[in-house]
């Protein structure tokens, strides 16, 4: 079944906490594929991931590339996945995807300061509900460490 973990992002970036919930995914043993609402967005973020840390490689690329299917992490503007992911990540007000069913996770961030990302994040949670989806709620406390939250 399905889990839809929905984390409320306040005070924080996407790049600021996408880096760290990629890696733990690849520990794991997941493939990942992270959806953005453009392909501006996708490749700014195919940036962000090679130089957010020096100490640190995550290996990913864009959906457009030949070799997509091999990589563990793919960056995409659609409802595209090119590597069997096991974790999508939506971003940047991406909707819950039809297939979300073939996903072990889908996990859902949102800005918590712009209400349309609030909005639209309220409502891939009655979606997610309504389709019979575990859903699940996580916002940082004082610490910056995500707290599951009821």
């Amino acid at each position: 079944m399905t889990e839809i973990l929905f984390y409320h992002l306040q005070n924080m970036s996407v790049e600021s906490v996408l880096p760290s919930l990629l890696e733990k995914s690849l520990q794991r043993g997941w493939r990942a594929v992270v959806q953005t609402a453009s392909e501006e967005r996708a490749e700014a973020l195919d940036a962000h991931l090679w130089t957010y840390r020096e100490d640190s490689f995550l290996p990913h690329t864009i959906w457009r590339t030949a070799d997509a299917h091999d990589q563990p992490i793919v960056l995409a503007a659609a409802e595209t996945n090119p590597n069997e992911a096991h974790i999508r990540f939506l971003v940047d007000c991406a909707a819950l995807p039809a297939d979300a069913d073939c996903y072990e996770r889908v996990v859902l961030m949102f800005n918590g300061d712009d209400d349309e990302a609030v909005a639209g994040a309220r409502s891939a949670w009655k979606d997610g509900k309504a389709r019979g989806f575990t859903v699940t709620y996580w916002q940082a406390d004082e610490r910056g460490r995500w707290q599951r939250r009821e």
